[in-house]
């Protein structure tokens, strides 16, 4: 079973046309987990996600407290073997899914990475986004796991989870971990078109004593944990 995970946020612009493309690869008994992590009464993500009709779509309301937890809440709600991030403004190429069922093991705690094709908001291709290059040193010190295009296995939720307070973002801690305790796989192939724009709620960088302290808290995250 496929748990996809869509965390949220103001996301009527585009949330649509992502979940159509979803739902064309979801197979009777996947799942396709929306947290709606909008403000307190804005309710047009909520709307849109509703008029599908589809009992494999679970809406819930997120815990509001950013992206980062958000992604957390989801993991902990989703119930498949194989966990499928995803951004509310992309698209899906098809055999994605069809991709994963094959090329994963969900008896194994496992990571896989594909690339992806980047667009500009009206899903025109301006280029190829890199696949990630694994290694734990490398992606400490500059991250290339990107959500939007990672998989992994339920048996790496025990590696993950609780995510630690005061790291960047969810992908570079998924990745770090999956290197740690797992197999990470990269298909140097795009299965989705990444939307770039400018009300994006991931990608976003900081001050260089921002991503030191980030680092230095990944760090003692990594290695502080009795895990």
């Amino acid at each position: 079973m496929i748990s996809v995970l869509l965390a949220a946020w103001r996301g009527e612009k585009y949330i649509a046309e992502q979940i159509a493309s979803i739902l064309l690869q979801l197979a009777g008994g996947d799942e396709l987990l929306v947290s709606d992590d909008s403000p307190e009464g804005h309710a047009a993500t909520r709307d849109i996600v509703l008029t599908f009709h589809d009992p494999r779509i679970r809406y819930m309301q997120g815990p509001r407290c950013g992206v980062i937890k958000n992604v957390e809440f989801l993991l902990g709600q989703a119930k498949g073997d194989i966990l499928v991030l995803c951004d509310q403004d992309d698209v899906w190429l098809p055999g994605k899914l069809d991709m994963l069922y094959a090329k994963m093991d969900p008896a194994q705690p496992e990571l896989l990475v594909h690339s992806a094709i980047l667009t500009d908001e009206a899903l025109n291709e301006t280029s190829e986004h890199p696949c990630a290059k694994p290694g734990l040193l490398r992606n400490l010190i500059k991250n290339s796991y990107t959500g939007c295009c990672m998989a992994f296995t339920r048996e790496l939720l025990p590696h993950i989870l609780p995510f630690p307070e005061g790291i960047p973002m969810h992908d570079q801690w998924i990745g770090l971990r999956a290197e740690k305790f797992g197999t990470v796989r990269v298909i140097d192939e795009p299965y989705i078109l990444h939307r770039r724009h400018e009300s994006a709620q991931t990608g976003r960088g900081g001050t260089l004593g921002q991503k030191l302290q980030w680092r230095w808290n990944m760090v003692k995250a990594l290695y502080g944990r009795h895990t």
